[in-house]
């Protein structure tokens, strides 16, 4: 099989599986959403041994509309850029859910890196990325805590506020 094939396979038969933490997060008003396919040439995951590797996501909610769109601190307020960071958190679960079947798999949130379109004296880039690490917390707990990298771009895809992707230790 190639690693498409398994890519796929992995999304097919990984949908049924609702473990401790998604009934928690249902219990928050939280549902992980099956993710849009990928619209490029590329993989919406990829795993090597226990490391998983999650391509960027964007501010799309599940119906693959844009939430969020232009430059933070332009058109796009700090609070929104934080909502959009965390849209892109659940977008980034919403993966995983698809590579493993069960976020009760996931051992730890190893590395978050964030991309926010800013305006050119738009300076608080971590603060924006807070958006995916607070969740990344709230889901995970100390699990969840992770290594960041935050970088102010001038673009982004379909002119997405904020993109975010992510490396997680799994089962």
């Amino acid at each position: 099989m190639t690693s498409f094939e398994e890519n796929a396979a992995m999304q097919s038969n990984s949908q049924a599986t609702t473990g401790v933490i998604e009934q928690n997060l249902a219990a928050q008003g939280i549902t992980v959403h099956v993710p849009a396919p990928g619209v490029a040439n590329y993989l919406g995951f990829a795993r090597s041994g226990n490391l998983l590797f999650v391509t960027g996501q964007a501010c799309f909610d599940p119906q693959g509309e844009l939430l969020f769109e232009g430059k933070v601190g332009d058109e796009v307020t700090m609070e929104q850029g934080i909502a959009a960071a965390r849209v892109c958190g659940l977008n980034l679960l919403a993966q995983v859910k698809a590579a493993i079947g069960d976020l009760d798999k996931v051992v730890r949130v190893i590395r978050i890196g964030g991309y926010v379109a800013s305006a050119p004296d738009f300076f608080a880039l971590p603060t924006i990325l807070d958006g995916a690490s607070d969740l990344m917390v709230q889901v995970f707990g100390d699990k969840g805590r992770h290594a960041r990298t935050t970088i102010g771009v001038a673009n982004l895809p379909g002119n997405a506020a904020v993109e975010v992707d992510a490396v997680f230790e799994v089962v």
